[in-house]
């Protein structure tokens, strides 16, 4: 590696550049320094004066308990002197109580009344003493509280103590321009007593430290600043200088390696173009540039490969261009035109290729604006890729899909027909049951009686819902919207286990109805398809609790309000749900009867669904099962019945 030499010119302005950073670096310590012993100073004089201020209060407060003393010694009422304390105890609320005990320790007074004795064991060294104190004394500190006791004179001879609050003196009596800027804080050597803070300590604030000894022994007033002072006060002005001075020497660098950093320049920008080369060479993707007259600059390896052409043959060539398709010249040279008048942007278009062994392939162009360093546009760079295959796979899939189609319709239609077989089976009961009744009735000579009348006109209902349902399923399998009417699901359901009653009787199993005294609100629904529900969640019930076991004969159904939602409830007594079938419960063609088709569920769920509400069951506490149907109750009804409403009425 070449070395640098370096001369006396290049070596004086970064001697001078350090030498000033080392002569600010030092001003700007002397001035931290100043800054923080002022700021001692300033702590230490903080301190003294919060010092003082407590010791006036506690004065404040000793004189207060003197002048109560010597007035007792005067003969004051005892009134007079509990007066006297409790204005003191309400203009100084650090002071909680004053009380007054006798020459046994026992007491006889306190302000508040009824305050729990303080400073029992000071009272009784006191009483211990030879005889009276001139001044108050001090006992220990006990949970911020201090007791503070002075032996009275006279023939009573007794002992009166205020107890003082630490923390209330600290908060009443340290100014707040104080306590924003330290902690406060009175403590002996194994504990703090008092103390007022807004906010943690930094670790290493200053502090400063004055002993409290008088009035309270072994203690110390501290102040400690809640910030750290910064390690320089013009921490700023440093780092400026700092920054310049680098930026300096950055300066003087960046001379001497500009020409080092242009020849790595210049080696770098030759691999780059080696590489972006060897790149464009490997590419499966065509490239090919052309100039505005459509004449072509460049082309790359996939695309010489992709015509059957070489590059040198295409390099300079002007259209019409060898590999264009014969009957797609003309195409060809429009785009070629609508590209060039057009504005600036990325188009796509498929075209067809015509290579040289003469087979045609389809192509895939995206052309882009190609651009100068400067901005220019000098003509267009497209990407061209081969679609052939591609072309071919999607033809092949359209068959498929087409085939998938055919088969998908008759699945449909399967499907359609055990439908109707499962719907229909119900109605062509009901109607047989009715001929046959009508029959007997006829045989047996009561051709006039009102029950064949009856029984013809149910069958002839039961023989227009058959032709009903076949239409809702033909809509059904066809994707149609439900023909849908505002219904009392309570009337729904009368109707549903009315038709089931016959069935129920049968297999010696009770309907039972259970309706809300005050009604559910009307559900937005298609009558056919949801009393279809019911027959077939009613009819399934029976007939589980038909093979047994069963826990009883009762199959209920209830109708509850649930929120936003009519919930119906159709809850057997049967044997329940085996739990290898509970996950395909809801699948075409699974059954728990051994001559179901297993289409019933299905056929339901799928009903609820349109209705934009949901089928669920869960095991019935008393054995059996509980199957829930839930439907959206009306928001606004409508002031005319939806299409078919009346028809569905009519069913």
């Amino acid at each position: 590696m070449r070395s640098r030499r370096w001369d006396m010119l290049s070596l004086i302005p970064l001697v001078a550049i350090v030498a000033l950073v080392a002569l600010v670096g030092t001003l700007v310590w002397v001035l931290a320094r100043a800054d923080a012993e002022r700021a001692q100073t300033t702590l230490a004089t903080d301190a003294l004066w919060v010092e003082q201020s407590l010791r006036f209060q506690m004065a404040v407060d000793e004189d207060m308990l003197v002048r109560l003393a010597l007035d007792a010694a005067s003969g004051a009422a005892a009134g007079t002197l509990q007066a006297r304390a409790r204005v003191h105890v309400a203009s100084n609320p650090e002071v909680l109580s004053v009380q007054w005990f006798d020459r046994e320790g026992g007491g006889v007074a306190s302000v508040p009344a009824g305050v729990a004795p303080v400073g029992q064991a000071l009272v009784e060294t006191l009483l211990r003493g030879a005889g009276s104190t001139a001044r108050p004394v001090y006992g220990p500190v006990t949970g911020g509280v201090v007791p503070m006791a002075l032996r009275q004179s006279g023939a009573d001879g007794g002992v009166v103590v205020a107890a003082i609050s630490l923390p209330l003196m600290l908060e009443r009596h340290v100014p707040w321009w104080i306590a924003e800027q330290y902690a406060v804080r009175i403590s002996d050597p194994s504990q703090t007593l008092a103390e007022r803070s807004r906010r943690p300590l930094a670790e290493a604030a200053p502090a400063h430290s004055i002993s409290f000894d008088p009035p309270l022994a072994g203690t110390h007033l501290t102040i400690t600043a809640y910030d750290s002072p910064p390690a320089f006060g013009n921490s700023a002005l440093l780092i400026a200088i700092v920054g310049l001075a680098t930026f300096s020497i950055l300066a003087l660098l960046v001379v001497q390696r500009n020409a080092a950093h242009r020849r790595r320049a210049e080696a770098r920008l030759s691999a780059e173009m080696a590489f972006r080369r060897s790149m464009e060479e490997s590419l499966t993707v065509g490239l090919r540039a052309k100039d505005h007259a459509g004449r072509i600059l460049y082309v790359n390896a996939a695309f010489a490969k992709l015509v059957g052409l070489p590059a040198e043959a295409l390099i300079g060539h002007a259209p019409p261009m060898p590999y264009w398709a014969p009957d797609r010249i003309e195409e060809t040279l429009d785009r070629q035109r609508q590209l060039a008048e057009g504005a600036l942007v990325p188009q796509s278009f498929e075209t067809r290729f015509r290579r040289a062994d003469g087979t045609e392939i389809d192509v895939q162009v995206y052309e882009a604006p190609l651009m100068d360093p400067a901005g220019r546009h000098q003509g267009w760079m497209g990407s061209i890729i081969d679609i052939t295959e591609a072309k071919a796979a999607a033809r092949l899939a359209r068959a498929q899909d087409e085939s998938m189609a055919r088969t998908g319709r008759l699945v449909t239609l399967g499907e359609m027909a055990s439908t109707l077989a499962h719907e229909l089976n119900q109605p062509l009961g009901a109607i047989a049951s009715y001929a046959a009744g009508g029959m007997n009735l006829i045989e047996a000579g009561q051709q006039g009686s009102p029950q064949v009348r009856l029984a013809f006109e149910k069958l002839s209902a039961q023989a227009r819902r058959a032709g009903l349902i076949i239409r809702r399923i033909q809509d059904f399998v066809k994707k149609r919207e439900p023909r849908l009417v505002a219904l009392d699901l309570g009337e729904v359901a009368a109707d549903a286990i009315e038709l089931m009653a016959a069935e129920a009787r049968e297999l010696r199993a009770r309907l039972v109805l259970d309706l809300p005294a005050e009604g559910v609100a009307p559900v937005m629904a298609d009558r056919i398809l949801i009393e279809q529900v019911m027959v077939n969640l009613i009819r399934n019930g029976l007939e589980a609790m038909a093979q047994g076991p069963r826990a009883g004969d009762r199959l209920e159904v209830r109708l509850r309000s649930e929120g936003g939602m009519v919930r119906l409830d159709v809850a057997d007594q049967g044997p329940g749900i085996a739990e290898e079938i509970v996950t395909q419960l809801y699948d075409p063609f699974t059954s728990t009867k051994s001559q179901g088709m297993g289409m019933g569920l299905k056929i339901c769920r799928s009903i609820m669904e349109m209705l934009k509400g949901s089928l669920s069951h869960q095991p019935n506490p008393g054995g059996g099962t509980i199957f829930t149907v839930r439907l959206p109750v009306v928001q606004d009804l409508p002031e005319e019945p939806v299409a078919g409403a009346a028809e569905g009425e009519r069913a």
